[in-house]
């Protein structure tokens, strides 16, 4: 479905200088040429100079407004929030036997494929990823392109962060992502299968900082209670006033992505459009065609 709209609508204020073309020129007249009833052809003449030089008054000040249509999934305004994914890609996510359809599969593959689904319904999100093992680091940045993050998904690999889990850095480089960030609700979704034991960021101080900021952090530890830090995800969530999710095998971390899918959309400032088509150019060549007949008319 095509929309329409003015990129620049306030520039439609100067149609009030077609108030000119009427008041303006008569006052003058009235000094200079008292007796006007003397010049009755000519001034049925200039009043149609008058509506034409309003019609192309309208037709360039409709040009400047930048009149655009675009598709209907890409409006001016976005409504959503800035999301950054924290996924653990240490070396136990290469374990297999975390979906029940696919026990040969590794639990990384698993977590990629649904979160591909995840985002393929977030129209109004900007979502970014960081990976962290023993360090951390973004491949990905906040993007509303969801087509290249899911193309960007398939490039990230268990290891290539290292094998140990810095939970701490990885935080801290979301937090980095999200300060530039000019979304008001502002989300971490920490996704995680072990404990800390690397990196050189505290979890105490990722979480004020995260507070400062206002950012919520939403935990998802993946398999069994003991094979992750629940207490800690619990903390990190609560603190920052989100939720922690367990999610022991595939089916429950789809339902924990379906749950994430209820949180509040805020207001994103976008000035991209999805099939983007400018339109000035029909007015504006109207009006100068109009203009050139005006100007050729009153050479005669």
């Amino acid at each position: 479905m095509q929309h329409f709209e003015f990129e620049h609508p306030f520039v439609f204020l100067l149609l009030l200088l077609i108030i000119c073309i009427y008041k303006c020129p008569l006052s003058i007249r009235t000094i200079l040429f008292p007796h006007i009833q003397l010049f009755a052809k000519k001034t049925e003449l200039f009043n149609k100079e008058k509506l034409l030089a309003s019609l192309i008054v309208s037709l360039l000040v409709t040009a400047l407004a930048s009149p655009i249509s675009y598709d209907s999934k890409s409006s001016q305004q976005r409504k959503g929030r800035d999301l950054v994914f924290a996924l653990d890609t240490s070396g136990s996510m290469q374990e297999s036997g975390y979906g029940a359809e696919a026990m040969q599969k590794a639990k990384f593959d698993i977590l990629r494929t649904l979160m591909k689904k995840f985002v393929s319904q977030r129209f109004d999100d900007n979502v970014g990823v960081v990976v962290f093992g023993s360090y951390a680091f973004s491949p990905v940045p906040i993007t509303y392109d969801m087509h290249s993050l899911k193309y960007m998904l398939d490039f990230l690999e268990v290891g290539m962060a290292g094998n140990s889990t810095a939970i701490g850095d990885g935080l801290a480089r979301s937090l980095d992502m999200l300060e530039r960030a000019k979304a008001h609700n502002r989300v971490i979704i920490l996704i995680t299968d072990g404990y800390q034991n690397s990196g050189t960021t505290k979890i105490k101080e990722a979480i004020e900082r995260a507070k400062k900021l206002h950012v919520k952090i939403y935990t998802i530890g993946l398999g069994k209670k003991s094979d992750y830090d629940a207490k800690l995800l619990q903390r990190i969530a609560k603190d920052t006033q989100a939720s922690a999710f367990g999610a022991q095998n595939a089916t429950t971390l789809e339902a924990v992505y379906k749950e994430l899918n209820r949180l509040e959309p805020s207001s994103i400032r976008s000035q991209n459009y999805l099939n983007k088509q400018m339109l000035f150019s029909y007015p504006l060549a109207f009006g100068i065609l109009l203009l050139l007949y005006l100007l050729a008319k009153r050479r005669d």
